[in-house]
């Protein structure tokens, strides 16, 4: 297996720098010291925000083949980094290692798609002449950078949610700051080191490890053109209050549903549920919560369902036969089991899991009957909880769906081409996936949710139109 350094430096202005050691970060699934690096105090985000205002200029000048090149570099060098980059978030995340080698397979797709895109940039002739008074006149349109962005990304997938925000930004030319997680630094830090390896302009990014008070630095600077934040909706929330003029993208997770309908094939289903609710021991946004299931297959389906839940081994994450490695701190697995023991004492009934051990290694747990407004239910699990519920008309079942503060993706089992139609104009989400689970993601199709699952969408090509302005030119032909 790859080996970790002792420690590593943050990347100010396209540069390695090494002010101090002073943030820890641990093995999830040990709790031991895995690595330290560097953290930002605010004269380093101040230099860093400097750096992006004068590197605006010159990232916008950068000719298209010039902002793939770099791209593609970075694809080239993730390839051959593939099991050190794996490694990492085995470590820093806690994440199995199957899921790790995926999320390392999904940051090669979404630093390919942003090279290809990155050479797409189009605008638009527009006819003018609607009316006699036009007549004589024509327009045209381009995208242009927005300018100096501000990133904030989450822990849960180190690399990709970072990638979502870093590769569009060099596919359109705009500098940019980053604040990963601090628990899971290391994916963000080592896409730094391999920019710095490019010829990008000086101060083109920044990636600075940061206290939870340094996001306000990130947030409320006006030199900054744009935030996207990537995390939980109470946070979220707050930073957008706090963005002022600059537009704001946020991806806030929720409590995702899925239907299986009578028609449904079972063993597909039952397949794809279980890694939905389970993969990285359900910390995902778009993991699967809620589980409506028809009543004439309801008790079939349960028993499979906690059949094969029984099965999944859990352990350290570097084993490749384990499915379900630690969440991601003794705290964060503590909630949740306040959360399920509080649904069992609220008359929810345990199927099966449910146990705490070592301090973040929480069971597999599925659970029937759960009350609307218990907590595990209404909030984001973010954790390997799900739960059972039945229905017997289809538009009841797409009612339960709608019945949530969140609004991120949903998924339908069912061969009724008809119901798919009404459930795309029903149902209240950014994202509807038919005969697969809600948390299925391809990198270049629009990804956001709406309600408290956020505002504006991911996906390469549409967080480019968030990175760029149109610049309107019309022409009076004499």
């Amino acid at each position: 297996m790859p080996t970790l350094k002792d420690t590593y430096p943050l990347y100010l202005n396209n540069k390695a720098a090494q002010p101090n050691t002073d943030l820890e970060v641990t093995d999830k699934y040990t709790g031991e010291v895995a690595f330290r690096t560097a953290l930002a105090t605010p004269d380093v985000i101040e230099e860093g925000i400097e750096g992006a205002v004068r590197a605006a200029e010159p990232m916008a000048k950068m000719a298209s083949f010039e902002r793939q090149a770099v791209l593609q570099h970075c694809v080239d060098r993730f390839r051959e980094r593939y099991d050190e980059l794996a490694y990492s978030l085995c470590v820093e995340a806690g994440k199995p290692i199957k899921d790790a080698e995926g999320e390392v397979d999904r940051l090669i797709d979404t630093f390919k798609i942003a090279a290809e895109e990155s050479v797409r940039n189009y605008g638009e002739v527009q006819p003018l002449d609607i009316s006699p008074r036009a007549k004589g006149y024509m327009g045209m349109w381009k995208r242009v950078p927005i300018g100096p962005a501000s990133f904030i990304s989450p822990f849960n997938f180190p690399l990709n949610l970072a990638a979502h925000k870093i590769a569009p930004a060099l596919a359109v030319g705009c500098p940019f700051v980053m604040k990963p997680a601090s628990k899971t630094p290391l994916g963000a830090l080592i896409m730094g080191e391999v920019l710095a390896e490019t010829d990008l302009p000086e101060g083109a990014f920044s990636i600075l490890p940061a206290s939870r008070d340094g996001a306000d630095l990130f947030t409320e600077d006006e030199r900054l053109k744009l935030l996207s934040f990537t995390g939980s909706p109470g946070v979220g929330w707050e930073l957008k209050a706090k963005a002022g003029k600059k537009p704001v993208v946020l991806e806030l997770g929720g409590n995702a549903a899925v239907i299986v309908d009578k028609d449904a094939d079972l063993d597909h289903a039952l397949e794809r549920i279980i890694f939905g609710a389970f993969y990285q021991s359900g910390q995902s946004c778009i993991g699967v919560q809620r589980i409506i299931i028809h009543e004439d297959i309801y008790d079939r389906f349960k028993d499979m369902l906690v059949e094969k839940t029984r099965t999944l081994v859990a352990g350290d994450p570097k084993d490749r036969d384990t499915f379900i490695g630690p969440m991601i701190s003794d705290k964060e697995a503590g909630r949740l089991k306040g959360w399920i023991d509080d649904a069992i004492d609220q008359g929810a009934t345990l199927l099966c899991g449910g146990g705490l051990s070592n301090g973040n290694m929480l069971e597999a747990t599925l659970l029937e009957n759960v009350p609307c407004k218990a907590d595990a239910n209404w909030e984001e699990a973010f954790g390997p909880l799900a739960n059972l519920s039945k229905f017997d008309d289809f538009y009841e079942a797409l009612d339960q769906v709608n019945n949530s503060k969140f609004g991120l993706q949903a998924g339908i089992f069912t061969r009724d081409l008809h119901q798919v139609l009404d459930a795309w104009d029903t149902l209240d989400v950014g994202g509807i996936v038919i005969n697969d689970v809600s948390s299925y993601r391809v990198d270049n199709m629009p990804y956001g949710g709406v309600k408290d699952s956020g505002l504006g969408r991911e996906g390469i090509r549409f967080a480019m139109e968030d990175l760029t302005e149109i610049r309107n030119l019309v022409i009076r032909r004499t």
